[in-house]
């Protein structure tokens, strides 16, 4: 005895896909917004971010020892709450991403320059740091398909002239 003709399920399943088309962009938008702004939120306190000491250190060396470790932090913190309230309203999307971007380029950065803090076993086993790093994987990702969904900012040249 079936639950669901085959008709009936084509229905509910042409349903769940209209609703998922709907509103997919958004809850993915507001998802990763809320993602950043939590990370974000934790760093401006001390010892509550997994990844401070990380970020820091990494920093640290990006920028030659010349950022103080307290401003390397907060700014840090600032740059995803910021990133993290673009997404959640959805406002200044183009600045949003460019944030998000370069965000993420920075994140990779452990795995170049700490890569015994990244691995437990060279190339295969990740430590949890290292974990944390490669999910970026789908942020970058889903920032893509966000991106995708902007509109062109710039006029296309008249080819007629």
């Amino acid at each position: 005895m079936r639950l669901f003709s085959r008709n009936e399920l084509f229905k509910i399943e042409s349903a769940v896909i209209d609703w998922m088309k709907k509103n997919g962009y958004f809850l993915l938008r507001v998802s990763l917004g809320i993602v950043f702004f939590w990370f974000g939120i934790l760093k401006f306190f001390p010892g509550v971010s997994p990844a401070q000491e990380l970020a820091i250190e990494t920093i640290s060396i990006m920028t030659f020892g010349l950022i103080p470790d307290g401003f390397i932090i907060n700014g840090l913190a600032l740059w995803e709450v910021l990133i993290g309230i673009g997404l959640i309203t959805g406002k200044f999307m183009r600045e949003t991403l460019i944030l998000l971007f370069l965000q993420m380029a920075g994140t990779f950065m452990p795995v170049f320059l700490f890569p015994d803090e990244i691995f437990v076993r060279f190339p295969y086993a990740l430590s949890l740091e290292g974990q944390y790093i490669i999910k970026n994987i789908i942020i970058i990702s889903a920032g893509i398909v966000l991106g995708g969904q902007l509109t062109s900012g710039h006029k296309k040249p008249d080819s007629n002239k």
